[in-house]
């Protein structure tokens, strides 16, 4: 059984609180648990890089943890090879898993997590990465990837930002529940779960525990969608 430690953020910011604030606690109970004292940070979602990195660094200091960012290191693979831990910030994810191909941190990024079982911290397009593929995002393919395939650190996918259809709306286009079922008419499609803002799953060896303020929505291949309140444990989407 894999040694993953994962903290999958839905977003980074909730309407009403700064960069990260709504996460504060379970971040730092998390990275204090495996007692990480430093994170290496990868702001390749955003183009730029320098703002991104001071943004999460101010952030992160503030909690009492050091944070390197990746793009400023002369090896980035080197740099992963080393890290107690690793954040991937949000941002547009097409942008974020090509980058990690150029840098070749694919392969790199998922030993250090799924063998050596170091702490992976993941928000919005960070944690679309962290699944099977990217194909459930909702960000636009600004630049084009290698592969829609991702890290697979587990094995299905997320739509972060999960939003639930307004009766009352007279927007026409597809809602984020159709998007995902015409995802799900293609063949030996994974899971995907529906995080709504402001809910995270934290994934370790045993549990894939829901924690936030949300429920979520669970869509899976021939079946209706279904709803789990905070607290589920989704570790049966790990088998």
């Amino acid at each position: 059984m894999s040694p993953r430690n994962l903290l999958l953020l839905s977003n980074s910011t909730v309407h009403g609180s700064g960069y990260l604030e709504w996460a504060a606690q379970h971040i730092e109970e998390f990275l204090t648990s495996h007692n990480v004292k430093r994170v290496l940070f990868v702001p390749y979602a955003l183009r730029k890089m320098d703002n991104y990195a001071e943004t999460a660094h101010k952030k992160f200091t503030s909690w009492g943890f050091e944070l390197d960012s990746v793009h400023k290191a002369e090896d980035p693979v080197a740099a992963v090879n080393k890290a107690e831990a690793i954040f991937i910030g949000g941002g547009n994810t097409f942008q974020l898993l090509a980058s990690l191909y150029d840098n070749k941190l694919v392969e790199p990024i998922r030993k250090r997590v799924l063998q050596d079982g170091i702490p992976y911290i993941g928000s919005s397009a960070g944690t679309n990465v962290a699944t099977v593929s990217i194909n459930t995002t909702n960000d636009m393919p600004i630049i084009y990837p290698p592969s829609f395939s991702a890290l697979a650190l587990v094995p299905f996918n997320i739509n972060p930002h999960y939003i639930d259809a307004d009766p009352s709306s007279k927007h026409k286009g597809e809602t984020r529940e159709e998007r995902i079922n015409q995802y799900h008419e293609v063949p030996d499609t994974p899971p995907v779960l529906g995080l709504r803002e402001g809910s995270l799953l934290h994934v370790t060896e045993q549990a894939a525990l829901l924690k936030g303020l949300h429920p979520a929505r669970l869509f899976r291949p021939g079946k209706l969608p279904e709803e789990f309140p905070l607290g589920t444990d989704f570790s049966f989407l790990l088998n």
